[in-house]
């Protein structure tokens, strides 16, 4: 079995279910906003058409303490960041006026936390 395919979970969760990334990146979130940089947060919040029977289900909804709204999907790696959805991250970006950003969890010998990059138009 490829490294890769070792990192995909087996099978999907139900709707409004997160993963263990998910659920540690809400736990991220809810410090934030506990520190007052996050107004509110919301998973699986927005479903966005990219078009004709293609969707983009971002994993969280997230306002800023100064009201701008952002997008963010949690991925366990970068290996498991797939093409597909690569492309429709971009393609969202380029459609709809919010900022994407996909995070990856640091392995604690890099000091731990996450790595958040933003997904460009």
């Amino acid at each position: 079995m490829s490294a890769q395919k070792r990192l995909y979970a087996l099978g999907r969760l139900k709707t409004g279910a997160m993963n263990k990334t998910e659920s540690a990146y809400a736990e991220h979130l809810e410090l934030r906003r506990r520190a007052g940089e996050v107004a509110w947060f919301k998973f699986e919040g927005i479903k966005l058409r990219l078009a004709d029977n293609c969707f983009l289900t971002v994993d969280f909804a997230v306002m800023l303490a100064d009201g701008r709204l952002e997008l963010h999907d949690a991925k366990g790696s970068k290996a498991i960041f797939s093409d597909d959805a690569k492309v429709k991250m971009k393609t969202a970006a380029e459609l709809y006026p919010f900022v994407f950003k996909v995070a990856f969890p640091q392995p604690k010998k890099l000091g731990g936390g996450w790595l958040v990059e933003e997904i460009g138009a």
